[in-house]
């Protein structure tokens, strides 16, 4: 944590993350160029310089693919958390690769045009009527555009000036790209294939992003069924048994907040599973003292208020809860940020 705006200075784990993607990038361009050229076959030569630019390509699109693909496999597994830590460097990287691409394709497709490169590219194919032979160079300009857009903010002063709501929000813009890209590549590349080895794989890539969120959102919708609520707004959460000491259950309201009930030396206590930072799950992580600390970035938090210890200033909303028996209830309110709220022994009981 820190009270400016990198919350996580550079550590051997950040040097590690990078150092791995570089290498698997470096690996992806090697034999995509010089082990396996005949990877993609065309029904006509294409010179060095196209090659390239579709090695670029490739690589930006399978790195698109992994980075879509680790959210929800740290949602459904959370042993894939340590690659959720740094996405965003992945997300920079991918960026740059795009652009690597796009660097390829102006530079031998436009250079010699009659008119500007750049005017070319926009104006050069209008058949806009047609599927056919669409200029499928404006979906890939969409998707480079919001790959810039989001690599631009993905610092954490942004996170800041906008808040992680809002923040969060617009970084959604992934998926619109990653739709781009599918459409940039099927009606590209695609178009002029023999070998369909590439084929398999971009189906298949793309397959994976869509079956991986389906899943999780399915185990998340199953999860939120399970829940019941009365007419005081209270809302079943589990039974007291069922929460290990030190750590929480995580449960999705009706309104579709995320509460996660924490028992600190046989007390319990409810706040937001969302992390100030960038939604984290706090509910994943272990208290100690009293304070949870997020799995992703290590922001910590006073279960029962909801506050960053001192000098830090982040905090996340608690709510009030109660026994019902033996079931742990929470009421479907949430308090402000911050707001204190005393803890449940397990061995009271509200009738």
């Amino acid at each position: 944590m820190s009270v400016k705006y990198i919350p996580v200075q550079w550590n051997r784990n950040k040097w590690l993350y990078d150092g791995i993607m570089l290498a698997g990038v470096v690996a992806f361009l090697w034999i995509f160029l010089f082990v396996s050229p005949e990877l993609l076959s065309h029904e006509f030569p294409i010179n060095p310089q196209v090659h390239n630019a579709r090695a670029f390509g490739a690589c930006a699109f399978v790195m698109l693919t992994v980075i879509l693909c680790i959210g929800p496999l740290a949602r459904i597994d959370r042993r894939f958390l340590p690659l959720l830590y740094n996405r965003r460097h992945f997300g920079v990287m991918t960026t740059f690769v795009a652009i690597s691409h796009a660097s390829y394709i102006l530079n031998w497709y436009f250079a010699f045009s009659s008119s500007d490169k750049y005017e070319a590219l926009l104006f050069a194919n209008t058949s806009y009527g047609q599927l056919a032979g669409f200029p499928f160079e404006i979906f890939g300009i969409f998707a480079l555009i919001c790959l810039l857009f989001l690599s631009a903010t993905s610092h954490d002063f942004w996170m800041k000036f906008l808040t992680p709501p809002i923040w969060k929000r617009m970084h959604c813009l992934i998926y619109f790209a990653y739709v781009a890209v599918v459409a940039h590549v099927s009606l590209g590349i695609l178009q002029d294939q023999q070998n369909h080895t590439f084929t398999v794989i971009f189906i298949g890539g793309a397959g994976a992003v869509a079956g991986l969120h389906a899943y999780a959102a399915l185990l998340d919708w199953r999860k939120g069924d399970e829940l019941g609520d009365d007419a005081g707004g209270w809302i079943d959460i589990c039974d007291a048994g069922d929460i290990t000491e030190g750590f929480a259950k995580i449960k999705i309201l009706p309104s579709g907040d995320r509460v996660a009930v924490f028992k600190q030396d046989g007390k319990l206590s409810a706040i937001s599973n969302a992390c100030a930072h960038q939604n984290g799950p706090l509910g994943e992580g272990r208290v100690i003292d009293c304070l949870v600390t997020c799995p992703w970035h290590g922001f910590q938090y006073d279960v029962t208020n909801g506050r960053s210890p001192a000098p830090f200033t982040e905090m996340v909303p608690t709510y009030n809860l109660r026994l019902h028996g033996t079931a742990v209830q929470v009421h479907g309110d949430a308090n402000a940020p911050g707001t204190y709220v005393e803890p449940i022994a397990v061995t009271e009981v509200t009738v």
